[in-house]
């Protein structure tokens, strides 16, 4: 078996898991995001791509429903015992077989939680399986339940968000000596997923973001390699992963001299971390955060040139996106506890100038001031 915690730890989860259903009444719980089946079991596939879900009930049995390419997979990555297959077929119903399923588990007329804002759950699966469901038991959305359990981090998970910290520094040194006039994006971003590879570390759950030129101004991924130029900017977004969980790292680096309106822009994007580094704190919320970050980019004449929001929680995470539900905007009031490991980004976008900006990294809350979990600084690097 291929699990990367110990079972010690995996039945401290699904004990916390247990008492969470017991308080929300549920008898049991449809896990459809590959996140929550992956932290209650090890479970790890990109299976979810297709029909699949864990059942689990109050007294704490699990049941698998997932394909035959499946099967396998949850022997040898989980931990879960019981497991079922539907069968590829023409007009196959999976949520028909589900429904007889949870017959079988004694679930009619249950109380019955579904995961409806994942990955893993596509509109037609919803549509489906609310069909089928809705006479046969009581359902409701439970989304964020397992979410809001993966929020604060284990001592075991600490390990692996540290050791993502440590590739994701080790992305950024192999990158800097190909940063230079006639540097390649290809060789760039080749060195820096390569490196988090050699340091055994995994698959990012989404690319890394590179670009350079009106392209730095852009914060996804997109298709193309450009060749930098003497005087030139290149916006990276990455992220060291190790056992899935991700520690990312933004930087905009400057090709040539700074000018005034890059350094401006640098400033105002230090500044502005470091004043969030004092709000990173317990006590504070999600949304004190991102007050923080609007006001003084707003102070500094940036609102139009700033993002809706600035960085989200980061863990164990799979395609299409590193990104956790609890981020940094307007409003939230996710309170900021110890042992989350959150991702803080400045992205300042000024399409005027065509000059882009950006500075971020991931930090380990404690009880008191945050740690980041990277040993670079956070200067302004020019080549």
């Amino acid at each position: 078996m291929a699990l990367h915690f110990t079972t010690g730890e995996f039945e401290s989860r699904r004990t916390r898991l247990i008492e969470r259903m017991k308080a929300e009444n549920l008898d049991a719980l449809l896990l459809f995001a590959q996140e929550s089946m992956y932290w209650l079991t090890g479970y790890d596939t990109f299976g979810y791509c297709f029909f699949q879900t864990l059942i689990v009930k109050s007294d704490g049995t699990m049941t698998l429903l997932t394909r035959s390419a499946d099967l396998r997979q949850a022997r040898q990555t989980s931990n879960i015992e019981n497991i079922t297959i539907w069968v590829d077929r023409l007009n196959a119903d999976p949520t028909l077989d589900l429904k007889n399923l949870l017959s079988e588990m004694d679930l009619l007329g249950a109380k019955v939680g579904i995961e409806y804002d994942t990955h893993g759950m596509t509109g037609r699966v919803a549509k489906l399986l609310d069909n089928q469901l809705a006479t046969f038991c009581q359902i409701s959305d439970a989304s964020y339940l397992v979410s809001g359990l993966r929020l604060v981090k284990s001592a075991e998970e600490i390990v692996y968000a540290k050791r993502a910290g440590e590739l994701a520094d080790d992305a950024l040194d192999a990158a800097l000596p190909l940063i230079r006039a006639g540097g390649s994006e290809a060789d760039i971003l080749a060195a820096m997923q390569g490196a988090v590879f050699a340091g055994g570390g995994d698959y990012p759950a989404n690319e890394f973001i590179i670009g350079s030129g009106q392209d730095a101004l852009l914060c996804r991924y997109k298709a193309g390699r450009r060749t930098l130029e003497e005087k030139d900017q290149l916006t990276l977004e990455w992220a060291g992963v190790s056992a899935h969980y991700h520690a990312a790292m933004m930087r905009t680096v400057v090709i040539g001299t700074p000018d005034f309106r890059q350094k401006e822009l640098y400033n105002a994007s230090h500044e502005n971390i470091i004043a969030i580094e004092e709000v990173l704190r317990p006590g504070k919320t999600f949304g004190d955060v991102f007050d923080t970050h609007a006001r003084i980019m707003d102070e500094r004449g940036l609102t139009r040139h700033r993002l809706n929001a600035c960085g989200y929680s980061l863990g164990a995470r799979f395609s299409p996106s590193w990104m956790e539900h609890q981020m940094f905007h307007a409003g939230n009031t996710q309170e900021i506890l110890p042992d989350m490991t959150l991702f803080v980004h400045m992205i300042i976008m000024d399409s005027d100038s065509g000059i882009a900006m950006t500075l971020g990294q991931t930090y380990l809350t404690t009880t008191d001031a945050p740690v980041s979990l990277s040993r670079h600084t956070l200067d302004l690097i020019a080549v």
